[in-house]
């Protein structure tokens, strides 16, 4: 039985998460053999605030992105 988890920073819609898990199913059913009943993709959304790329969060990266894009 695969079971994949998928770790994301929150901010995706529902149908977009929903089509990456379908996705990732077919692929496992494709590439593995594995029969689609014993497929479980777990996917866990993280907040931004708790995301950490070096030592800043993920929402501090955007916050600066977005001010660099206002400055342009």
């Amino acid at each position: 039985m695969p079971i994949v988890q998928i770790t994301l920073v929150e901010g995706r819609d529902e149908a977009t998460v929903k089509t990456c898990i379908k996705e990732v199913a077919t692929t496992l059913h494709r590439t593995l053999g594995a029969p689609m009943d014993t497929i479980r993709v777990l996917v866990s959304q993280v907040p931004g605030s708790q995301w950490g790329v070096g030592d800043r969060t993920r929402d501090e990266i955007d916050a600066a992105r977005a001010k660099q894009q206002e400055n342009r």
